[in-house]
Order: C-alpha cells, then structure tokens, then sequence
C-alpha cells in the first residue's frame, strides 16, 4: 500500500510537471500546426537506408505524413554513402571533419568513428544530459560487430544510449544478432524474425514503456529498402508488373561529355534492364513493410496520447540509381538520385502540407533534435537546427550552397555498398549544390557543370564552356566549404 502511494505520488508530480504533456487538455485543438511546441517534445526517428525519393510513390504512410506535415524537397547528404552519412547525422558535422570517409578502415566504418570521439560527439550523450530517455534500433555503423564487447564481460553499448537493440549484418532481413542492452540474441529464418517488422515491434513496446515518463527519443534505423532487397513474405509477389522509372536519364543516349569514369560506361541492355526492374521492384516491395511501420508509429503515439507531443522524422541515408546515366544499381555519385533524400517531419506547431525548398544537410540532423531537446547544439557542429522551419519560418540568412564530398572507397568483399560493374563507382570528388545548378571537382582534375534550372536530369555537362572567372569562384567555394568546421560552414554555405 506505501508502495502503491508513493508511486501515484511520483506520478501525479510527473503530470503535474507536465513532462508527459499531461498539462495538454482533451479539447485542444489536435491540428499539427495547433499551439506552442512543448519544451520537452519527444522525438522519433525513421532512418531508412538506400530509400530513394522514387520509392515514395509507393509508401501511402509517408504520402501521410506529407499531408500532415512538413516536407524537405531539397534535402542533400554530404555524402551519398552509408557510414559517411551517418557519422555525418550523428555529430552533425561534414565528412572532412568527423573523418569518416568510407565504409571500412582506414578512411572510415565504425572503427575510426570511434576512435575519433564520434561516439562521444553524437547528439545522444547530449540529449541523455538534457533528460531523455534514449533508444537506438536496428543499423548503426558499417563496420560495428553487435557481439563486440570492447573489453567488457558482455556485449559493448555505446555512450547516450538507455536501450540499444542494434544489429551488424542485417541486410539479408533474417539470421541475424541484435545487441539488446547488452545481451546478444540471434533471430531466425521465420517470418516473425524479418528484421523491419522486429524493429517495428520493438519501437512500439518502447513508446509504451515510455508513455508517461518524461522526454524521449527513439531512432529506428531500418536496413531496408538496401541490397539484397529482401522483402518480407506478405510482399513478396506484390507490384509484379512494376518497372523502374524511365526519366531522362535514364540509360542517358549520350556520355562523351561526362567525366572519365562515366564516360566509356556501355549502353544499358536487355538482361541489364530486366535487372533493374526486378531490382526496383524488390525494393518497393521492401518499403512496404518500413511504411507500415511509419503507420504504427503514428497510431501508437495517438493511441497513448502522445501525438501532440512527439515530433516524427522519416528520411534515409543517401538515394540510390537504377538506371540513371547508365549506372545499374547503386550511389556515391553527385547526381541528385543519389544526393537528394526524402526528409518529412510532423509533430507540434508544424504547419500542414507544406514543402521546403531550401538546401538542408545530413549536418542539421544533430542541431535540430539538440534544440528540440532544450540542449545546446555543439559548437563544432557544421549545420544547424532546422526547427524555424518546423515552426513555418525560414532564417534570412540560411544556405544557398550545399557541400558533397566523396572519397572513392579501395574495393572489398565485405563492403555492402561495393559496385562491382566497373565504372560503376566515381572517383574521388568534392561538389557543391545549389537549388539551380551542380559543380563537381574530381581529384584527377576533371570538372562537371550542370544547369539544373534548365537540365533537372544532369544531361548537359557544361563545365568546359564555363567562363574562367565564373570557375574560379566556384572552386573558390568549393575550397572553402571542404575547409570549413563550425561557424564557418554556415558563412561559406551562403555564398554561391
């Protein structure tokens, strides 16, 4: 019985705070865009891999979401390569700087993530000191190994997480380990154990453990819709008349004027094509499942009264080709397939069916759920919050230029986003992208120059007719925004 009062005592004080957002009344307008945000909102993370803006087509949930919320039609990865990006997402700082380069060591994984203090300069330890509770599930590092015990008696969780179900090698969707807070459990080959639909059950039961009890931030990070597309059996035989999109770009007639690598790339054929389709097909069969998730989410933060406190993010990682200039699938290039990802949000006081089209990054990720979670963002951080426009107002002196950079990975059997039909993977590069046009300077000193104003598919490669003055300002930028960290990035990311 003392028990029992001192826990409804505890209770009442929570509500009583408002911490659950109890202090929110029945008859209160439930619109996204109604009211003031709450101070401690609760953040959800969707955090695809490999899902390209075509596959959205597909996804009713997301199509929501957009209805509901806010979308980033211009969101760009400084990277369109897996670990990359997500060191980038974590710490909210560009590939030049968390060092981070490729999937695997010695320019990249998991490995120099951690020993470069990522895990110590991600948003977690942040957001855990700013009274949150925090879980991660599904993928987190190319290269992290779920039974790792870094020295310890049991399986390593890394600094900021309160729950950690995260797993290695997901990507076949079955038989597969998960680091569940320390205890490593296998999961089998039967269709409960397809991993999307696992994460998707997990994320659920962790909104009912914390329903109630302060601020929290979840991030499930699915390995879905990434190769070997596997979908989940009640897909599988969905979509079968289904091709993969036919743009402009699509097996480009013309390459003499793309840099060396793409050049001599031959013409796509009949059984490459088939391919493609199967491929593509695949994958929105794939991202069925991730969009049932997203309806999950969204019904269990209504069902416990969470809704109007909780701001939902989807996006992925990078975008990926099927087709597109002759490349069969894959990433890493500059071209927007590739660069430019979904990113939609909903939750408190975001205004309704509206659309971004300013330049965000993978950099503003951390800054924004730091400022959401009453934290400061970090001062090495290279973007910055994106919560003015979550609030239906837009910085005067936001971006007008975003930075890709890419260093061409050394081949290896193990990397998962390896492009063995050779030249299927872009030499080394730096790029800057505005809403009107790309640039790209290759190491080797080969340049690409696309009007976007006027070629949106990146056809016409114009960077030869450019006039000297014009190129030189452009590198001049590009220089600038490869050498900036912090408060720099934002003033050269102004100039154009």
């Amino acid at each position: 019985m003392i028990r029992h009062r001192r826990l409804t005592a505890v209770l009442c004080l929570v509500a009583a705070l408002g911490l659950s957002g109890c202090l929110l009344q029945p008859d209160e307008p439930s619109g996204q865009g109604a009211g003031k945000p709450p101070k401690k909102p609760n953040i959800v993370f969707v955090l695809t891999d490999d899902l390209s803006w075509n596959l959205v087509a597909h996804m009713p949930q997301v199509q929501r979401m957009q209805k509901d919320g806010l979308t980033f039609s211009d969101f760009i990865m400084a990277d369109s390569l897996c670990c990359t990006s997500r060191a980038t997402i974590f710490t909210g700082r560009y590939p030049h700087n968390t060092g981070v380069r490729t999937n695997f060591p010695p320019d990249g994984g998991y490995e120099v993530f951690k020993a470069k203090g990522g895990e110590q300069a991600s948003f977690a330890p942040s957001l855990q000191k700013a009274g949150y509770r925090t879980a991660l599930l599904g993928k987190y590092m190319n290269g992290y190994q779920p039974n790792d015990t870094q020295g310890s008696t049991k399986p390593y969780v890394p600094p900021g997480w309160d729950e950690w179900h995260v797993s290695g090698n997901g990507y076949p969707e079955y038989d597969y380990n998960l680091n569940e807070n320390g205890r490593l459990v296998h999961y089998g080959s039967e269709p409960q154990d397809y991993l999307t639909d696992v994460l998707a059950d997990k994320g659920v039961e962790f909104l009912k453990r914390s329903s109630g009890f302060g601020p929290f931030f979840m991030q499930i990070a699915t390995f879905a819709p990434h190769g070997p597309f596997v979908p989940a059996p009640r897909h599988a035989k969905l979509f079968g008349d289904l091709k993969a999109p036919r743009p402009p770009s699509f097996n480009e007639a013309d390459l003499r004027d793309k840099p060396s690598w793409l050049r001599s790339h031959p013409k796509l054929r009949g059984p490459g094509i088939d391919r493609i389709d199967a491929g593509f097909r695949d994958r929105v069969r794939m991202v069925q499942s991730v969009d049932e998730m997203v309806g999950r989410i969204r019904t269990a933060l209504k069902d416990l009264g969470l809704d109007r406190d909780t701001y939902l993010v989807f996006g992925s990682d990078n975008g990926f080709h099927m087709g597109e200039h002759r490349l069969a699938g894959g990433k890493m290039t500059a071209f927007d397939t590739d660069i430019r990802v979904p990113y939609v949000v909903v939750g408190p006081a975001v205004p309704a069916g509206r659309e971004v089209g300013e330049i965000a990054q993978n950099t503003d990720l951390a800054p924004t759920f730091q400022e959401l979670a009453g934290a400061r963002p970090a001062v090495a951080a290279d973007g910055r919050s994106l919560v003015p426009f979550l609030r239906g107002a837009k910085p005067a002196d936001w971006r007008e230029s975003g930075l890709v950079e890419h260093v061409k990975p050394a081949p290896s059997p193990l990397d998962p986003d390896r492009q063995d039909s050779a030249p299927g993977s872009p030499t080394t590069y730096n790029a800057l992208r505005t809403d009107d046009m790309l640039y790209v300077e290759y190491a080797d000193g080969q340049r690409e120059y696309y009007d976007r104003a006027r070629d949106p598919h990146e056809l016409t490669n114009i960077a030869a007719g450019l006039p000297e003055e014009r190129r030189r300002h452009l590198s001049a930028l590009l220089y600038a925004l490869t050498h900036c960290a912090g408060a720099g990035c934002t003033s050269a990311g102004r100039s154009r």
